[in-house]
């Protein structure tokens, strides 16, 4: 028989999983989904502890912003692996990432048109036919390879199919692994998310 307790948490799961619509991935796709960004974009929850990647040390640091851009603009610098968020005063907070392996490097403009917490991972159909050993969805979580937080990246164009994410493989940032999304530690991509908006500009060198 099932307990009440087992009950609750399978129709809370099930609600969870019937709710999310986001086309999150751990990788790009040089395709593109056409339509801008929700007028109001939502933000996903899951109601989770938040389990971090408790054996790697936080990266992000305060230093002077060598980008020049604006407060709030994103600039990742693929080449040294590096994610800056530019603040007052000429400062900047880095954060080491992990980006594109060969073949899946990209460069461009972007903005967030929406973020999640607790992402759900829907692997898109590309990414599914390269590894059919994939789950078709998998609800955010600590094994989640969205992690912690995620943000999702458009253009004028639409949907770039492409992230700013957190990573259930702490040992991969400061690598070329992805398919394209650029990835952070948890405990990164939490205190980067804090401190982003909806529309903050994305600038990928």
């Amino acid at each position: 028989m099932i307990s009440m307790k087992g009950l609750i948490f399978a129709v809370s799961a099930a609600a969870l999983l019937a709710s999310t619509t986001a086309q999150a991935f751990d990788g790009g796709s040089s395709g593109v989904v056409r339509g801008a960004a929700p007028a109001s974009p939502p933000t996903q929850t899951a109601s989770l502890s938040t389990e971090l990647n408790r054996a790697a040390q936080p990266t992000h640091t305060l230093v002077p912003d060598p980008t020049e851009e604006k407060p709030g603009t994103i600039t990742v610098d693929t080449k040294n692996r590096y994610l800056y968020l530019s603040l007052e005063g000429g400062q900047a907070m880095r954060y080491d990432v992990g980006v594109g392996r060969e073949g899946f490097e990209w460069q461009g403009r972007a903005y967030v048109g929406r973020r999640a917490q607790w992402p759900t991972w829907t692997p898109p159909a590309a990414m599914l036919k390269r590894r059919p050993d994939l789950p078709k969805t998998m609800i955010g979580g600590v094994e989640n390879p969205l992690g912690a937080r995620a943000m999702y990246l458009y253009n004028k164009s639409g949907d770039t199919m492409f992230r700013i994410h957190g990573t259930n493989e702490p040992d991969t940032i400061g690598q070329a692994v992805s398919s394209g999304c650029i990835r952070l530690l948890n405990e990164d991509i939490v205190d980067l998310y804090e401190r982003v908006k909806v529309g903050a500009v994305v600038n990928v060198l």
